[in-house]
């Protein structure tokens, strides 16, 4: 061969391998992790626009990121038989054949309400976040991903609508959770809503492809934990965490969204055999259990802490708003694992004995009935350095969650203070929805609080009083001259509410979830209808042609109640829930067989061990 030739061939050779080289560094360079981008997912309405999108979206899986701040030594699920837990509802419930009759057509009724709002969203805002009511238009507050959808699942399966399941089934298995057009998501409410309904779909279908979907969000959420303590970032931006980009623990986050993922990793790591989900939260849970005696009220944990530097130094506790899901899933926590981590207990054990000593007050009322509400307690400082504590008699619906957290420990624990405290908690915001004139609770109101639990006569002078001060609190300069009575009657305050500072109803869970656990653990008979009457007046309130709404002002009566063209997602996916459950048998999704987590999703609680072979 000539030396032209070979030098000829030489530069063909090596113009080629140039070329080569170049194609493989572009492409190592495109499909870096560090590259990787999330598009946002479209909330078109017709499931195959939504197929369609998902075809175009960038496809990579979180659990394949590398992690910053790696866990050294992962915590194992208890895989061993869980203990002998005491029964949570009696065993040989025996209701009359007329008393089951009547309690489905009250079923029927629930689930028919269900029905007209699933039916207004599947044709209106499928595949959307959520339905406004009154407009008929789709929302996407929640990332864009059919919070709708994936929270309904088990309601669609419950209530027996199974041909509405499956649908649902194959339009959530293309939801890209990879893909979302918010620049900020929060990871506590994709927790308990999004990750707590798949995994409760789950288990109750045992449909494998709702598995790989939870595997999904879980491994999204999990990377939320890649800060240096291991602290989740509950404001999180999944952009940043695709790139790769460090972001740190908050310094100024609620407690009960740090701390309530328990159910769900400890369910998820129970089904996929992988720790690494127990790791995360038991990690947490054991930073509260250090902190819960060393905070200004020992016991309880404050509203709001610093995530970042572990500190648990805020003066604000409540039961409340902003608190509830934290405690209510602890104790749920210690059913799921079997009873096999002790610490769960010790911390309900503190927490509830911190409540009922400093949060939970008897109000007063001209029936004089013995009722319990839960406030919120302020710590202060005196001038000497001591500490103390200042209840405020502020009611809010969420709080009402408390009495079925105490039935349910009371049965879990053997305690009997506790189904006491649990009777009278539910009665009292029974009593908070009979005294309002559309039967409805309102979202705050204030009270005034009793001396003693024990002993409370009806004082109308002191009610007005304690009005008279609660109004002149509000106003910018002293009103000496306030006319009591009238402004009773102008702001519409039944005897013993001395105001009320939130009078919407959002159609929330919390006092149908505790009536419904109350039931189950007692079989006490008059709840059931109490919660017919409370069911009626939700909905002749709320009804609106495509759905139910919230209501602006539940004071107004002899008119038809002002809407918001707001529909939460938790009306179907909890409310009617816990309603169809109430006036189902004792065996439609026993408490001896699943825990609801914070977002009112069950979680099948496990009877033989379940560590993959």
């Amino acid at each position: 061969m000539s030396r032209t030739r070979r030098q000829i061939i030489s530069t063909v050779l090596g113009a080629f391998l140039l070329f080569l080289l170049y194609h493989y560094y572009a492409n190592t360079k495109n499909n870096s992790p560090s590259k990787i981008s999330i598009s946002p997912i479209s909330s078109a309405q017709d499931e195959s626009t939504q197929n369609s999108n998902d075809q175009t979206q960038p496809q990579f899986l979180w659990r394949d990121l590398p992690a910053r701040y790696p866990a050294a030594e992962l915590r194992q699920v208890p895989a061993e038989l869980p203990q002998e837990l005491p029964n949570l509802q009696p065993a040989g419930s025996k209701a009359s054949k007329l008393a089951q009759l009547k309690q489905r057509s009250r079923q029927l009724a629930v689930k028919e309400t269900f029905e007209r709002c699933w039916r207004s969203y599947q044709s209106l805002a499928w595949a959307a976040d959520g339905l406004a009511p009154l407009s008929g238009h789709p929302t996407n507050e929640q990332g864009g991903w059919g919070a709708m959808l994936v929270g309904n699942l088990d309601t669609l399966w419950i209530m027996g609508m199974h041909e509405d399941f499956e649908k649902t089934v194959a339009t959530v298995v293309q939801i890209n959770f990879q893909a979302t057009a918010s620049p900020e998501i929060n990871t506590h409410d994709v927790n308990i809503r999004l990750l707590g309904g798949l995994l409760s779909a789950y288990d109750l279908s045992a449909d494998v492809r709702l598995l790989q979907k939870c595997i999904d969000v879980g491994d999204m959420l999990y990377s939320a934990f890649d800060t240096p303590n291991r602290m989740p970032i509950i404001h999180w931006d999944p952009h940043k965490a695709a790139r790769q980009e460090e972001q740190l623990a908050e310094e100024n986050v609620l407690a009960a969204e740090v701390g309530s993922y328990a159910l769900e990793f400890i369910r998820l790591s129970q089904i996929t055999g992988d720790s690494k989900y127990f790791d995360a939260i038991q990690r947490v849970m054991e930073l509260f259990d250090r902190q819960q005696e060393s905070t200004k009220l020992a016991g309880l944990w404050p509203v709001v802490i610093n995530a970042r530097a572990e500190q648990f130094d805020g003066d604000v506790f409540t039961l409340g708003a902003e608190a509830n899901s934290l405690y209510k899933v602890l104790p749920r926590a210690y059913v799921l694992l079997g009873g096999q981590i002790p610490m769960y207990r010790r911390i309900y054990e503190r927490y509830t004995f911190a409540a009922a000593g400093h949060n939970l007050f008897r109000p007063m009322n001209p029936d004089e009935k013995d009722v319990l509400l839960s406030g919120t307690v302020r710590v202060f400082m005196t001038q000497n350095g001591k500490a103390r504590t200042h209840l405020e008699s502020q009611v809010h619906y969420q709080s009402c969650f408390a009495g079925g957290m105490f039935a349910l420990g009371g049965a879990l624990f053997k305690i009997p203070a506790h189904k006491k405290i649990a009777n009278k908690l539910v009665d009292g915001c029974i009593w908070a929805h009979e005294a309002m004139p559309l039967g409805i609770m309102p979202e705050a109101f204030d009270t005034v609080p009793c001396a003693s639990q024990t002993h409370c006569p009806w004082n109308e002078w002191h009610w007005k009083q304690e009005a008279w001060k609660k109004a002149n609190s509000l106003q910018p300069e002293p009103m000496p001259d306030l006319n009591i009575d009238t402004f009773l009657k102008d702001h519409r305050l039944p005897k013993g509410f001395i105001g009320i500072p939130d009078a919407t109803a959002k159609l929330r869970p919390d006092v149908i979830e505790s009536m419904f656990i109350l039931y189950r653990t007692t079989e006490r008979e008059d709840l059931l209808d109490k919660a017919w009457i409370m069911f009626q007046a939700l909905q002749n309130a709320s009804r609106t042609e495509n759905g139910n709404a919230a209501i602006v002002d539940v004071t107004v009566e002899g008119t038809q109640p002002i809407l918001s063209d707001s529909m939460h997602n938790f009306w179907t996916s909890e409310t009617l829930k816990y309603f169809y459950l109430m006036f189902s048998s004792a065996d439609m999704i026993s408490l001896d067989d699943y825990v609801f987590n914070a977002g009112g999703h069950p979680l099948k609680r496990p009877r033989v061990s379940w560590q993959r072979s």
